[in-house]
């Protein structure tokens, strides 16, 4: 009972936390693939594993975690570009971030993958909150 009442209560923020956690799991998984399979480089390989990962989210965030159901093109075009902006923010921030610790500080490029991604969770969680999927009163 208290865990029903526990998730009720801080549903969102807890299906974000479980969305996030695949989201970064799809994108570790690519970018890792890309880097260590594909052998392409750590910057080339963030694109795409944010590209897969931002597509993953997208669905997930709109329909289980905001419950944003609307379809109709002109609301689903306006989250799409939103959500994808607000996206682009987060790769951009994050490949500083991925750049400075690997080139200036010579950090393990997986490792600090890691720590990036804390930061990219935060961000988006409060990108999307508070802008993309708000509820219209």
């Amino acid at each position: 009972m208290l865990v029903s009442t526990l998730y009720h209560k801080h549903r969102e923020l807890i299906d974000y936390g479980i969305f996030g956690v695949l989201t970064t799991l799809v994108n570790y998984v690519i970018y890792a693939f890309c880097l260590m399979i594909l052998g392409i480089n750590y910057l080339t390989a963030n694109f795409w594993a944010f590209m897969l990962a931002v597509a993953f989210a997208f669905v997930t965030n709109k329909l289980y975690v905001f419950h944003s159901r609307s379809w109709k093109f002109s609301t689903a075009l306006r989250e799409c570009l939103e959500f994808f902006s607000a996206r682009i923010v987060s790769l951009l921030v994050e490949s500083a971030l991925l750049w400075f610790f690997v080139e200036k500080l010579a950090c393990d490029e997986l490792l600090i993958k890691i720590f990036t991604n804390v930061v990219v969770i935060i961000l988006n969680y409060a990108f999307s909150k508070l802008f993309i999927f708000k509820k219209q009163h």
